[in-house]
C-alpha cells in the first residue's frame, strides 16, 4: 500500500509539471511580476483536476489486485473456522508474489488439516474395529459363563486372559505410537553395549523360536550407542515377532554392525519377503502381511509403527529391503554418538 501511495503522488506530481511545462512552452505567456500568474494556477488547477482521477484509478486497481486474494483469504479462513476444511483462497492472478506465496501456504496448511482430520477419523473408526473384536468375545463368554452355557474351567478363563493381553498389547502400541508422533515418547538415553543386550534377548527367545521352526543366528558387532535400552529391546522384539508371524519356518539372523557413522540393527528372514505393494506401506498402521504359514494368530497391524516410532524418536530411521536370500530384512538405523577419547576410555 505505501508503494501505491508513492506512486500515485509520484503520477500526480510528475504529470502535472511535465503538462504544464508543455503548455507553457507551445503558449508562452510574459513574465509574471510575482510567482505564478491566474493563467498558471487556472493551468496548474485543469492538470490537477485531470491527474488526480487517473491517479486513484489506477490504485484503486492496484489495491484491487491486494484486496481480492486477501479477502478470500479471510472468507477461507472463517469457512475453516467453522469447520468446512474444504475451503480454500484464491491467489488471482499471481502476479503479487508475496501474496500469491502467502496463499500457497494457507491452502498448503489447510489440506495438511483436511488430511490429518481424515487420517484421524480413519484411525479411530480403526481403533474402534480393533477393539470391538476382544470386546466381543470377552463379553460373550462372560455371558455364557453366567448363563451356564460355558464352564469356568482353567481353559476356557486362560482364553479370556489372552484376550485381556490382546487388548493390554494394542492400548500399550497406540501409546507409544501417538507419544512419538506427539514428540513426548519418554526415552532414557545412556550408553549401551548393544550387542550384550542382544544377546541376553536372544537367549530368552530362542526356546520359541525352536517351537516354531525357526532358529535365531547372531552376527553382532561389539558397539556401544547411546539409546533406551528398553526401547531397542522392543523394537528388535517386534521384529522378530513380526518375522515369526510371516516367514517361512528357517533361519532368522540378528545384525549389528557400523557402516559409515551410522549403527545398523537388522532382522532377516528367509522369505518370502513383501511384494513391492506391500513394501511401500508396510509402516503406515494397522497394515498387515499375509502369514507365510500356519503361524499363531496375527497381531493388531502396529508392531513396525511402533519400531518405526522408537527409532525415530532416537534419531533415526526404520527401512525394509530384501535380504540377500531372498528374505525381508528390516533395519533400524541409528546415529553413532561421538565420544572423547577420555569417554571412551571410561
Amino acid at each position: 500500500m505505501s508503494a501505491i501511495t508513492v506512486i500515485a503522488g509520484l503520477l500526480v506530481f510528475f504529470g502535472t509539471y511535465l503538462a504544464y511545462m508543455a503548455i507553457v512552452t507551445l503558449y508562452p505567456t510574459p513574465e509574471p511580476d510575482g510567482w505564478l500568474t491566474s493563467t498558471d494556477l487556472a493551468i496548474l488547477g485543469t492538470l490537477i483536476l485531470v491527474t488526480l482521477p487517473i491517479a486513484a484509478m489506477v490504485s484503486m486497481r492496484l489495491a484491487g489486485r491486494i484486496l481480492e486474494p486477501l479477502e478470500s483469504l479471510a472468507w477461507s479462513a472463517r469457512r475453516i473456522t467453522a469447520g468446512d476444511l474444504t475451503a480454500r483462497a484464491s491467489a488471482g492472478d499471481r502476479s503479487l508474489g508475496e501474496t500469491a506465496g502467502l496463499i500457497d501456504d494457507f491452502n498448503t496448511m489447510a489440506q495438511r488439516l483436511e488430511d490429518m482430520a481424515a487420517d484421524m477419523a480413519l484411525w479411530n473408526a480403526t481403533i474402534a474395529h480393533e477393539l470391538r473384536t476382544p470386546l466381543t468375545i470377552l463379553k460373550g463368554r462372560l455371558q455364557g459363563m453366567i448363563d451356564g452355557v460355558f464352564e469356568p474351567d482353567e481353559r476356557s478363563l486362560q482364553g479370556l486372559i489372552l484376550q485381556v493381553d490382546g487388548l493390554a498389547r494394542l492400548v500399550e502400541d497406540l501409546r507409544t505410537v501417538t507419544l512419538a508422533d506427539s514428540g513426548h515418547l519418554d526415552l532414557r538415553i545412556e550408553p549401551i553395549r548393544l550387542a550384550q543386550e542382544i544377546a541376553q534377548m536372544a537367549e530368552l527367545m530362542a526356546h520359541d523360536l525352536l517351537a516354531k521352526g525357526f532358529r535365531l543366528e547372531l552376527d553382532l558387532a561389539d558397539l556401544v550407542v547411546d539409546a533406551d535400552a528398553t526401547r531397542i529391546r522392543q523394537a528388535l522384539l517386534a521384529l522378530v515377532t513380526n518375522a515369526r508371524r510371516h516367514a517361512a519356518a528357517g533361519r532368522i539372523t540378528i545384525r549389528l554392525a557400523e557402516d559409515d557413522g551410522e549403527i545398523l540393527l537388522g532382522v532377516a528372514d528367509e522369505g518370502p519377503g513383501l511384494s513391492p505393494e506391500m513394501a511401500s506401506r508396510v509402516f503406515d498402521p494397522f497394515v498387515r502381511g499375509d502369514p507365510a504359514g500356519p503361524r499363531e494368530p496375527g497381531g493388531n497391524g502396529l508392531g513396525l509403527s511402533v519400531v518405526r516410532a522408537i527409532v525415530e524418536a532416537h534419531g533415526g530411521r526404520l527401512r525394509y529391503r530384501s535380504a540377500p536370500g531372498g528374505g525381508a530384512l528390516f533395519e533400524m538405523i541409528l546415529v553413532k554418538t561421538k565420544r572423547s577419547p577420555a569417554a571412551h576410555d571410561a
